[in-house]
C-alpha cells in the first residue's frame, strides 16, 4: 500500500509540474515575443533619433541595429530560460508537497478501511468457527442423541446471534457515515427520548437488579428521534454491563449556556486513563477482563460517537478506575417545543 502511495505522490507530482511548465513556457513565449519586439521599437526610435541629429552617421554601418537585436534577444532568451529552470524547481518542491497533502487524508481513509475490513474479517471468524466446529462434532458423533444435536443446534442458534448483531451493528455504521439520518431531523423533548431508551434497557437492567433514575428538566432538542434514543441505549447499555449488580445508573439533562446536556452516569469499575482516548475506536475493547466478562464487539460508542457528531454535538467520557464512568452529549440548545 505505501508503495502504491508514492507512486500515485510521483505521478500527481508529474501532473502538477507538468501544467506549471506548460504555463511557464506559454507565458515566457509571449514575454520573449514582446520583450523583442519592444526592443526592436527602442532601437529603430533610437537610431532614427540619432539620424535626425547626427546627419553624418546616415548609413553609419555602426548605428545598424540588427547585432544588437540579436544580442539582445540572446540576453532575453537566456533570462528567461533560467527563469523557467527556477520555476520548475520551486514547482516540483510544491508540487510534491500539495501531491502528499493531497493523497495523505485518502491514503489515512485507506489504512482505516484496511483495517475495518481485517477487523470485521477477525470478529465474523470467531463465530463461523465455533458453528461449524459445533456442526462438524455433532455430524460425526453417530450416537448423539436429541439432547445432544439440541444443545449443538443451540450453540449454533447463539453464534448466529451474535454474527446477526454484528451485521446489524455494521449496517448502522454505514448509514450514519452516509449522513442520511440528517433528513429526518426535528424538533424533539429529552423526556420522550430518556423515556424510550429506558425501555429498551430495562430487561437488561433488571437481570442485574439496577435501577435507573432520572434528574432534571425536560430540554428542547433538535435531531433524529431513532438516532439519539440509539444513542443514550448504548450509553445505558454500556453503563449496566460494566456495573455491579444491584448498582444503579444515572441520567441527568441539564443545560448550560448554550448547549443541552444528556448525562449517563454509573458506579461501575470504571476505566483507566490510558484506555479513553482510544474507546471510541472500532472494534476496542478496554483491556481482556472486560472482554471476557461482557459481550459485544466494540462498536457501540463508536456509532454513538457518530451519531452525536451528524447532531453538532460533542460526546465525551469521563473515568475513574474502580469508581464508575459518566458520559455527557452535549447538544447545541434549540428553542422550547411547544
Amino acid at each position: 500500500m505505501t508503495q502504491m502511495f508514492r507512486s500515485a505522490t510521483f505521478k500527481l507530482t508529474v501532473w502538477y509540474l507538468t501544467v506549471v511548465a506548460i504555463i511557464s513556457v506559454m507565458f515566457s513565449v509571449v514575454v520573449y515575443h514582446f520583450a523583442v519586439n519592444e526592443l526592436r521599437n527602442g532601437l529603430a526610435h533610437q537610431s532614427h533619433r540619432i539620424y535626425e541629429n547626427f546627419p553624418v552617421f546616415n548609413n553609419s554601418p555602426l548605428l545598424k541595429s540588427g547585432g544588437d537585436l540579436t544580442t539582445g534577444s540572446h540576453h532575453i532568451l537566456s533570462q528567461l530560460f533560467w527563469f523557467n529552470v527556477s520555476v520548475l524547481i520551486l514547482a516540483g518542491i510544491a508540487s510534491y508537497y500539495l501531491a502528499r497533502r493531497t493523497l495523505r487524508p485518502i491514503e489515512a481513509a485507506h489504512k482505516r478501511q484496511q483495517r475495518f475490513t481485517a477487523d470485521v474479517s477477525h470478529e465474523l471468524r470467531t463465530p463461523l468457527t465455533s458453528l461449524k466446529m459445533s456442526s462438524e462434532v455433532a455430524m460425526m458423533d453417530k450416537s448423539a442423541d436429541k439432547t445432544a444435536l439440541r444443545d449443538a443446534l443451540e450453540s449454533n442458534l447463539e453464534d448466529a446471534t451474535k454474527m446477526e448483531q454484528l451485521i446489524n451493528s455494521l449496517l448502522r455504521l454505514t448509514r450514519l457515515d452516509a449522513d442520511a439520518v440528517q433528513a429526518s431531523f426535528g424538533p424533539l423533548k429529552s423526556k420522550d427520548i430518556v423515556s424510550s431508551a429506558m425501555e429498551q434497557v430495562s430487561k437488561q437492567a433488571a437481570s442485574k437488579q439496577m435501577t435507573i433514575t432520572t434528574s432534571g428538566k425536560d430540554l428542547p432538542l433538535f435531531g433524529d428521534r431513532d438516532s439519539l434514543t440509539q444513542l443514550l441505549v448504548i450509553l445505558l447499555d454500556n453503563a449496566i454491563k460494566y456495573s455491579p449488580p444491584k448498582s444503579s445508573v444515572e441520567i441527568e439533562t441539564k443545560t448550560d449556556s448554550d448547549h443541552a446536556l444528556l448525562i449517563v452516569r454509573d458506579h461501575g469499575q470504571g476505566m483507566s486513563p490510558d484506555v479513553l482516548p482510544h474507546v471510541f475506536d472500532r472494534f476496542y475493547r478496554a483491556d481482556a477482563s472486560r472482554a471476557k466478562t461482557t459481550e459485544g464487539y466494540g462498536l457501540g460508542l463508536s456509532i454513538a460517537k457518530l451519531i452525536s457528531d451528524n447532531h453538532q454535538a460533542t460526546l465525551t467520557l469521563t473515568s475513574r478506575l474502580g469508581h464508575g464512568t459518566t458520559a455527557t452529549v452535549s447538544l447545541p440548545r434549540q428553542p422550547i417545543v411547544p
